[in-house]
């Protein structure tokens, strides 16, 4: 460690057969580190999606800051420039479950809850792709209708962007919805829990614009110490200031009324990114806000609604709340990105995680009707990759899109999630106890059985490891680690081994662990009924 003016220097070169993750989800596709990555702002960076001041060694050690601090990856080294204070290397053991686990109890301990259960227990559906800025009454209970009538299982219903009349003001837009209440009430009836998408801008020289400016509730420009004007994918707005307590209690009180007064059971909280916060620009109640202080306070909000959803964050590592990968392209390149993101996510202290949405969230990529052009297959492996994650959540609607085959292949990938909902939210209650990953890499189970760079197969929990197929070709290997494992024919494979598999599109490779260390009090022994159903 070195000082330069005010900024503190860390080089940490890597050690013999050592490897290194952390700090950003959205670059899980170049984790462990092996290639050089350009210099990455913490303190104004998070790429669309989770950030932490943490990294992790496969050899046991750690970097933890309170802070933001600049990275990058240069020279088989991790080089880290801090303008707060010095960034230490901690030794926490030899594994990477040693040193990540040390770094979750030291510094984002595990809450003891989990969001509500039934986001792991059954899919989740979004609004987005087919309604997109038209979000109204009629279409969204069609959308509900036709996840029924198509044979998919009811579960957590999204309405996204656009329902209110507009931003800062939490009004359903009356000529396009004539009665919310009677709606939310009869998605209760078909059996959807129901959530809106919220963020933190407010709509220029709106009414709540004006009461909020005069109580002091919005982020002010530096220079004129009027609100600041900021821009982001839907135009320029105010923003909501959330290092003041009195704009966060109004801010709640305003989501509390929609639960009171119509029946909605949580939110969608979408921005939060800390590139809307530069502070040479902007300044917040609180005097010394970073930008990430920002983020945090709006991950903050969502710890008192058990329905919630976030895509960008700062810290807030375990707590119970939801965070979704961001928008992916529809493409297999995009397919291959969903698990080493979604590992990323667990070992940055975020194990409540849904990988995007099912075939990627770029909704231009779905417009039309004509089914013969799109990549049907792909939708088929996105929703298998799916199926055996934490949460799955579909935007696009299958039976829209789809062929009645590949439908029905995407169907039992759904019924599939429901089917493992059990051991999902068992999974889930255990990271609230321990910290633990749900999604857990190879080298985290296995540690130095050479799966370090292993990326396109992974476990859930302790017992199921997963190898979804993320290529156009019906085939992939598997490398089976220490244990005996069971397929889902009953079918017995001792580890050490590696295996080609011809895998038919309407088939997801996975296997259940028979021999573990009892390494928990909560999880299934060896000789337990098994995790896969035979009814």
């Amino acid at each position: 460690m070195g000082c330069v003016g005010d900024l503190y220097h860390a080089v940490v070169p890597f050690e013999d057969e050592e490897y290194w993750w952390g700090g950003a989800v959205a670059l899980g596709s170049k984790m462990p580190y092996l290639q050089p990555v350009a210099a990455f702002d913490l303190a104004l960076r998070n790429d669309n999606n989770q950030t932490a001041p943490l990294f992790l060694s496969s050899r046991g050690r750690y970097v933890w800051s309170d802070s933001p601090f600049t990275f990058e990856i240069k020279n088989n080294s991790l080089i880290i420039t801090s303008a707060d204070r010095p960034v230490t290397v901690r030794q926490a053991g030899t594994t990477l479950r040693e040193a990540y686990l040390t770094a979750a109890a030291a510094h984002f301990p595990p809450s003891g809850t989990t969001p509500d259960s039934l986001f792991f227990t059954m899919p989740q559906y979004n609004t987005w792709i087919e309604l997109m800025y038209n979000q109204n009454q009629d279409d969204v209970l069609r959308y509900a209708h036709d996840v029924v009538r198509n044979g998919f299982p009811p579960g957590i219903l999204m309405i996204d962007d656009n329902w209110q009349k507009h931003y800062g003001n939490f009004a359903f837009k009356p000529d396009k919805f004539p009665d919310p209440k009677a709606m939310i009430a009869q998605l209760h009836a078909m059996g959807f829990k129901v959530m809106l998408w919220v963020c933190p801008f407010v709509s220029p020289d709106s009414p709540e614009y004006r009461a909020l400016a005069g109580r002091g509730y919005l982020i002010r420009e530096k220079a004129t110490d009027a609100p600041a004007v900021i821009r982001w994918w839907n135009g320029a707005s105010a923003c909501y200031d959330l290092t003041n307590p009195g704009a966060v209690d109004c801010f709640v009180a305003q989501l509390k009324a929609l639960q009171t007064d119509y029946g909605v059971d949580g939110f969608k909280f979408d921005a939060g990114d800390s590139r809307f916060y530069n502070p040479r620009h902007i300044a917040g109640f609180d005097a010394d806000a970073l930008a990430v202080t920002h983020s945090e306070a709006w991950a903050a909000i969502g710890l008192q609604f058990p329905f919630n959803e976030f895509r960008a964050c700062w810290k807030m590592g375990g707590q119970p709340l939801v965070q979704r990968l961001g928008d992916k392209d529809y493409s297999w390149a995009a397919l291959r990105l969903l698990a080493p993101d979604m590992l990323a996510a667990g070992l940055l202290g975020y194990p409540y995680a849904c990988p995007d949405m099912i075939g990627g969230g770029q909704f231009t990529s779905f417009l039309g009707v004509d089914a013969d052009r799109f990549d049907q297959p792909l939708i088929v492996r996105s929703a298998q990759v799916h199926a055996l994650m934490p949460m799955m959540q579909f935007s696009v609607a299958p039976w829209r899109i789809l062929s009645r085959d590949h439908l029905a292949i995407v169907r039992q990938a759904a019924w599939l999630h429901v089917g493992m909902g059990d051991y999902m939210a068992a999974c889930a209650a255990h990271s609230a106890k321990t910290g633990e990953p749900i999604v857990r890499h190879m080298e985290y189970a296995f540690p130095h059985e050479g799966f370090a760079q292993c990326t396109d197969q992974f476990m859930i929990g302790e017992r199921l490891l997963v190898a979804p197929v993320v290529t156009p070709e019906n085939v992939r290997t598997v490398r089976f680690p220490s244990g005996t494992w069971r397929d889902e024919n009953g079918q017995t494979i001792e580890g050490g081994v590696t295996r080609q598999y011809d895998v038919p599109l309407e088939k997801l490779l996975c296997f259940e662990r028979t021999t573990q260390p009892c390494t928990t009090g909560d999880e299934h022994r060896p000789g337990q009924s098994s995790i896969y159903k035979t009814d």
